[in-house]
């Protein structure tokens, strides 16, 4: 089973072409009105709209501290939070911004995970 998670925004291409660009997505498919971006096993639909969702936050996480590293080093000047551990729930994160403002998170976690694939 897999799922799509849809999400408005008011600039499909700006937001298209950041996370294409800066965050590593890639297109899975377009549709009027709607691009539909893929990270591994994540899909967001980023569909044209006067609404705009920002209560949302993305979350995108990766095998180790470097990648997440890479990351903040890749998108420091849309940070909002240095990476830092949280021991509370285990990982190692920072948050940012998109072009819409909503709020996006990279971490890894500092504990095995169950099979996911």
């Amino acid at each position: 089973m897999a799922g799509i998670v849809f999400i408005r925004t008011r600039d499909l291409e700006r937001i298209a072409e950041f996370y294409c660009a800066r965050v590593g997505m890639s297109v899975w498919l377009e549709q009027p009105d709607i691009r539909i971006l893929r990270h591994e096993n994540l899909l967001i639909g980023f569909k044209l709209d006067e609404a705009l969702d920002q209560d949302s936050l993305l979350t995108f996480f990766y095998p180790s501290v470097e990648e997440v590293d890479r990351m903040y080093h890749t998108l420091k000047a849309e940070a909002t939070t240095a990476p830092r551990t949280n021991n509370r729930y285990q990982i190692y994160n920072f948050f940012a911004l998109d072009p819409d403002n909503r709020r996006i998170e990279f971490q890894c976690f500092l504990h095995e995970l169950p099979a996911w694939r």
